[in-house]
């Protein structure tokens, strides 16, 4: 009996104690705090850097630039006409030290002829173009755009597809990238597609840099 009490009055004063005891205060709310923690730098993850030996040996390599259009009637490869897209891929390629021809090297020395045969996948003239202007590399960039008018808003849509294969001299390929993307435009939908080209130019090349690097330019 006098066990059962005093369990009993054990349990009663353990009670007290708590319900007397000061609750501990909460963490008070500041906006300055929320301010500081959404406007805390993102913490992003950096790319891996191109490895010495790699970045060194492009200083070496002389890459043959040529751009070509693919429509209904098949490719369109007048490098005049592509003076400007040709230019969005080059300046990177040269970024990254890479040698490059320009276009009007390329017109003196390849025949449109040649050009032409090399986007139809002939091989022989691939190999004479790059030959002839003493590349060890051909970067073929080959654009593809679906035009339509959209029926809600009654203005141009274009679509823009990009695919480059970086090629070796001795016509094995090296890397290959692609891009892609939808934008509303004017009429000048040939201008809206250098703009497409121009924001995704950088990924393009650096995915093709990274495939040389493994391929052999470690």
């Amino acid at each position: 009996m006098y066990a059962m009490l005093a369990s009993r009055s054990i349990q009663l004063s353990a009670l007290s104690a708590l319900l007397l005891c000061p609750a501990l205060p909460a963490a008070a709310f500041s906006f300055a705090d929320e301010e500081a923690r959404d406007n805390a730098p993102v913490k992003r993850v950096a790319a891996a850097a191109i490895p010495a030996a790699c970045k060194e040996k492009l200083k070496s390599e002389r890459v043959l630039v040529l751009v070509a259009e693919r429509g209904s009637q098949g490719f369109n490869a007048d490098q005049e006409r592509f003076g400007s897209h040709f230019m969005a891929i080059d300046k990177r390629l040269r970024k990254q030290g890479l040698r490059t021809f320009t276009p009007e090297e390329i017109r003196k020395v390849i025949a449109q002829a040649e050009i032409d045969a090399h986007f139809r996948n002939d091989p022989d003239a691939a190999l004479n173009a790059s030959k002839k202007m003493g590349a060890s590399m051909t970067l073929r960039g080959v654009m593809s755009s679906r035009r339509s008018v959209n029926p809600m808003l009654k203005i141009n849509e274009v679509a823009v597809n990009m695919s480059f294969n970086l090629i070796a001299a001795d016509g094995h390929l090296i890397a290959d990238a692609g891009a892609s993307s939808d934008s509303y435009s004017g009429s000048d939908t040939a201008s809206m597609a250098l703009t497409l080209i121009n924001e995704q130019a950088d990924g393009v090349v650096n995915k093709l840099i990274r495939g040389y690097c493994s391929d052999g330019g470690k």
